[in-house]
């Protein structure tokens, strides 16, 4: 009974402490607050985190992959939200145990209760964030190579993801089924599957130059193809038997410029969405949001309705208006991920590419050479390199066979854009993780 008393008091200790600091360093503008006052909360009670969940009344869902998170979980905060649940939401993307403590320690309050929570997690965080949170659900959107540096071979980041499901029996798993590497986590397991049996391209859809890998079968075997999409995703199989399981939510896509039309066969039943989101890539991440709705009780027009008024989140593909210049902000932080979206960049507008190596981003960035800049090759304005890896940069888009006239190398991303803002044209701006971050705190408008 004391050793409850006294947890209580150190947990509520922690959450006021935590609640004024962020105060403190949002009243001096010190920083942007997605991280710090979870780091106080979880030195002044390391199990911070396990108290938490007392305050959900339904659901905690959980979003891990290596591209994607952050816009599917904000797509499924999104849906929950329009469909009048309260939820709690680490909207910023710092998804490392003290993001996810942050997000807790600054919307918590005695006698608050949100109805569910939905939270991104880094793949290597989440079996740590398991041991203190027990979630309901968790959505894998995919696996690429990322961050050699921190997280080694793709079979090692996968390992990270199977130590947390196998922490937690009762854990429902929503896989993509397309990517032979996520799929499996299903074995033996309650899981449901997402993926999509064909694929349109209603607007001419650029071919990719990134070079081709060849995924493996558990056994050892190269996989084989009747479908292959991007990357490993497609239809998939083996001799040994191994394939791309049955869908429970079977989807056709259409993508446009700047929107999809994806509809969904679920229990027989035909639903149709339209996701004002760009690329094959958000396209997954939109059917792993409808998937998740669908399996929390919400139905067709309850999701249409969230898609219709969600808005992107913090450069993954977030339209901004720059110094009076229409802006497309979309992070790039691996080989798949950048091919994917060099394939929808605006070839007519200024395009900043701003390259940091900071430990969040990766200090390797070797991953830029297996990246398919060559896509912005008929570029018709300024390139501009930008970042501490500016040269790296330069150099690699010379490789690329770009106009070498057009490059413009200018480490500071604040002058870049100012370069970049000329003569009403439009703007892409392609950051890594930490350039975005630099860029988000800027007062750009």
């Amino acid at each position: 009974m004391i050793k409850t008393i006294l947890n209580n008091l150190r947990f509520y200790t922690s959450l006021i402490a935590a609640k004024g600091a962020y105060l403190g360093i949002k009243t001096l503008g010190k920083s942007s607050g997605t991280s710090f006052a979870g780091m106080l909360a979880l030195k002044l009670y390391p199990d911070f985190l396990s108290k938490c969940p007392s305050y959900i009344k339904q659901k905690i869902i959980t979003i891990t992959g290596t591209n994607g998170k952050s816009t599917t979980s904000g797509l499924i905060a999104h849906i929950l939200e329009t469909a009048h649940q309260r939820v709690i939401h680490n909207v910023r993307g710092a998804n490392m145990l003290t993001g996810v403590a942050n997000v807790f320690a600054l919307n918590l309050y005695p006698f608050k209760r949100f109805d569910y929570a939905v939270l991104e997690s880094d793949e290597a965080y989440l079996t740590k964030l398991y041991d203190y949170v027990k979630s309901d659900c968790l959505v894998v959107t995919n696996l690429f190579r990322d961050q050699l540096d921190r997280y080694g071979e793709l079979n090692t980041t996968a390992s990270y993801i199977q130590n947390a499901i196998d922490k937690n029996s009762d854990l429902k798993l929503i896989l993509n089924a397309d990517d032979p590497l996520v799929s499996n986590f299903g074995n033996n397991r309650s899981a449901v599957y997402y993926g999509f049996e064909n694929v349109v391209f209603a607007e001419a859809q650029k071919n990719s130059n990134a070079p081709e890998e060849t995924f493996n079968c558990i056994c050892g075997r190269p996989l084989q193809y009747s479908k292959q999409f991007f990357a490993q995703q497609g239809h998939y199989y083996c001799n040994c038997g191994f394939k791309r399981p049955e869908c429970d939510y079977k989807a056709d896509v259409e993508i446009y410029k700047d929107f999809s039309v994806i509809k969904v066969t679920h229990n027989g039943i035909l639903s149709e969405f339209k996701i004002k989101l760009v690329g094959l890539y958000n396209a997954y991440n939109a059917l792993a949001a409808i998937a998740a709705g669908f399996e929390n009780g919400l139905n067709q027009s309850e999701i249409q309705k969230a898609f219709n008024t969600y808005k992107s989140i913090f450069g993954r593909t977030e339209r901004r208006t720059i110094k009076g210049h229409s802006a497309l902000i979309q992070l790039i932080k691996n080989p798949t991920g950048a091919s994917e979206v060099l394939k929808t960049v605006d070839l007519k507008s200024n395009i900043i590419i701003a390259i940091n190596d900071n430990y969040a981003d990766g200090r390797d960035i070797s991953w830029l050479w297996d990246s398919d800049f060559e896509q912005l090759k008929n570029a018709e304005k300024l390139v501009i390199t930008s970042g501490t890896r500016a040269n790296d940069m330069a150099t690699r888009l010379k490789y690329a066979g770009i106009d070498q006239k057009k490059i413009i190398i200018e480490p500071d991303i604040r002058q870049a854009i100012e370069k970049a803002c000329v003569n009403g044209d439009n703007v892409t701006i392609l950051p890594s993780y930490t350039a975005l971050l630099k860029i988000d705190k800027m007062k750009l408008n």
